[in-house]
Formats: C-alpha cells, sequence, structure tokens
C-alpha cells in the first residue's frame, strides 16, 4: 500500500476513472467575534441574536451547513440541509453529522436556559440511529429540549426528522453548566 505522510491520505491509483473530483467552498468568521459579540448577553439573548442573523454563526455551522430556525427557552431547532461532500464510504450521510446536529440542537436549547457570563460544554451524548440519511432525505430539522436545567449539570434531548416528517434519529445530552470565574 503506499501513501503520503503519516496521517495523510494514501495516494490515488493513477488512471482511475472515478469521473471528475467534486469541490465544495467553505468559508466562515472570526470564531471570536462570536464570542466577543455574545459577551454579556444571556443564552437566550445569544441564541436569538444567531438565528436572526445578527451574530456571526460559528465556524462548524458554516462547514456542515446547519442553522438555528427557531429558539426559545429550553427549546432550539436546528435545520440542516446535507450534501453529498459528508457521505461516507457506504453512499450514505455520515452519522458524525447527524450526531454534530443532534448536539448542536441539544446543546443550545441547554444554552437558552443560561444566565449571562454561564457557559456550558457537551459532557456525553447518546445518539440512536434510527434510518439512513441520504440526498433524498432532504432538509433535516434538529429539535433539542431541555429536560433537566441544572447549575452544574443539564441534560436535553434532541430529535432528527428527515424532510418528509420522519424520525431519522434520537439523542440524549448531558451538559456541563461553568459560572463564571470570581
Amino acid at each position: 500500500m503506499t501513501g503520503g505522510p503519516e496521517g495523510s491520505f494514501p495516494e490515488l491509483v493513477p488512471g482511475a476513472d472515478w469521473g471528475e473530483p467534486r469541490s465544495r467552498a467553505v468559508t466562515w468568521y472570526d470564531p471570536a467575534a462570536t464570542v466577543a459579540l455574545g459577551g454579556g448577553l444571556s443564552g437566550l439573548e445569544f441564541m436569538r441574536a444567531l438565528a436572526t442573523g445578527r451574530i456571526p454563526p460559528p465556524p462548524i455551522a458554516q462547514l456542515l451547513g446547519m442553522w438555528p430556525t427557531k429558539v426559545d427557552v429550553g427549546l432550539a431547532v436546528f435545520e440542516c440541509r446535507p450534501d453529498e461532500s459528508v457521505y461516507n464510504t457506504i453512499g450514505m450521510v455520515h452519522g458524525g453529522l447527524v450526531c454534530t446536529l443532534a448536539d448542536s440542537a441539544a446543546g443550545c436549547a441547554v444554552h437558552t436556559t443560561l444566565d449571562a457570563g454561564v457557559s456550558y460544554s457537551s459532557i456525553g451524548i447518546t445518539v440512536t440511529f434510527l434510518r439512513p440519511v441520504t440526498l433524498d432525505s432532504g432538509t433535516l430539522v434538529a429539535t433539542g429540549r431541555v429536560v433537566k436545567p441544572g447549575r452544574r449539570v443539564a441534560t436535553a434531548t434532541a430529535e432528527i426528522v428527515d424532510g418528509t416528517g420522519r424520525l431519522v434519529a434520537t439523542a440524549s445530552s448531558s451538559c456541563l453548566v461553568t459560572a463564571p470565574a470570581g
């Protein structure tokens, strides 16, 4: 087996007839701007500013093409229109995208319950994949809901449906809540 430097993808087979390579451009904003503009906002205010475009989205959202469409206390809804750039080796959307979408919806639902200056970090997520996701699945909608807000640990769930409303995955998440230093 030939390959490039350690940790890189192996050299491609010369002369293989795979068709023309495809590409996708990704642009994003400096994540420090998102953090700075969100400073002093409650979690709900921050999520509303993100959903309405008053603050820039985080790079992962730009990379995966997901965006918040609805937020309220204890609720965050995200949409994502996957393309074939996120396909796995068996011809469907990689479960990592579905997991990231669930993690974002559940975590941001927790974020909506936090006061200004309080942050969170996902500490555990369990995802159950119920059906394959392909381009034919259409736009995915992930709904995150807080099950139990907390001062140290909060829990939330996420449900992801495809463009026809079929449930494709569920998730349960735990988030560590971190109060500001001082």
